[in-house]
């Protein structure tokens, strides 16, 4: 009896180091065991508030719950972050099953500052009973409203205090938002050449390449698709602004902003030229160089060289 108990033990002790009494263990048994002990220890902690992930995630053994995790069993922090990556369609969606979690407030002024970023409203100490979920509705119905009529959509902004009626606070609404329709908001700025300034100066060109600074300008205020006074508008503003982010390229280069304006004109006639199906005979590099320096001569031949280079490679400034 007492050899039967010390070859009890003995099977145990070697058990836990990888041997049988057999003989030796496989390689993959080893594995596994070693797997399974290093698994044991590091996944199953016990989180905040006595909950075993561990044992929360072996627990779903059902088909229906394959796939699925009780988010209100997790830690909040992991919830949240789950939740952090939805739309707010799903969010809505996510509130009817997890209210507490889904209506969170931090959620829902995450999803405002990520599409509009910049409300004067941020900066003010919110009033009794607001709601980042309400704004969040009222920010999407004023943006709507500002694609069917601009001067309708901004008078919405101001009249739910979402915006103080401040050319400066237009323009930086503006400029952080990018669900506002271009077309209306081109007319917006034609007719607000206030806001139009403000918003010139919230572009920040220094060390930028000329037709690089152009691309981003346009991106948030965009060109017409004619000539006319309101290009050489938009091109004189971009030029003073040019030359303001970069005073020592200006000196080093010998440009003033007249000189920045002709070399967008050319930029502008240049894309057209390169990108245009209808223009079978392109304009060489030869031939701009010598048309820009003919309108703007103290420029050097190499700096327009470069400029050709990069409407050739790059594409269209306005498009």
């Amino acid at each position: 009896m007492g050899q039967g108990l010390w070859r009890v033990v003995r099977n145990q002790q070697l058990q836990q180091e990888g041997y049988s009494e057999q003989g030796y263990l496989t390689r993959e048994q080893s594995r596994r065991m070693a797997a399974n002990s290093i698994s044991n220890t590091s996944h199953r902690k016990q989180v905040q508030g006595g909950i075993d992930i561990y044992h929360l995630l072996k627990a779903r053994k059902s088909k229906e719950q394959e796939g699925f995790i009780n988010l209100e069993m997790l830690p909040p922090e992991l919830s949240f972050t789950i939740l952090s990556y939805l739309n707010a369609t799903d969010l809505c969606l996510a509130s009817c099953v997890w209210q507490d979690l889904a209506n969170d407030e931090l959620l829902w002024q995450g999803l405002c500052k990520s599409t509009w970023g910049h409300c004067s409203i941020y900066n003010k100490n919110p009033p009794l009973g607001f709601s980042f979920r309400k704004l969040y509705m009222q920010l999407d119905e004023g943006s709507l409203t500002f694609n069917a009529n601009p001067d309708e959509g901004v008078n919405y902004f101001m009249s739910k205090g979402i915006l103080d009626d401040s050319p400066k606070e237009i323009a930086k609404f503006i400029f952080c938002t990018r669900t506002l329709n271009w077309k209306k908001l081109r007319i917006y700025l034609d007719e607000r050449r206030d806001v139009l300034d403000d918003l010139v100066t919230l572009h920040n060109f220094r060390n930028q390449f000329l037709p690089n600074a152009l691309r981003e300008f346009f991106r948030h205020i965009h060109a017409p698709e004619e000539r006319g006074e309101y290009l050489e508008t938009l091109i004189t503003k971009f030029s003073h602004r040019f030359c303001a982010c970069n005073p020592d390229l200006m000196r080093e280069l010998g440009l003033s902003p007249d000189a920045v304006y002709v070399l967008c004109y050319s930029l502008i006639l240049l894309s057209i030229d390169l990108t245009s199906p209808h223009v079978k005979n392109k304009m060489s590099k030869r031939e701009f160089i010598r048309n820009t320096r003919r309108a703007a001569q103290n420029i050097s031949e190499d700096f327009v060289g470069h400029l050709y280079d990069n409407i050739y490679l790059i594409g269209h400034v306005a498009a």
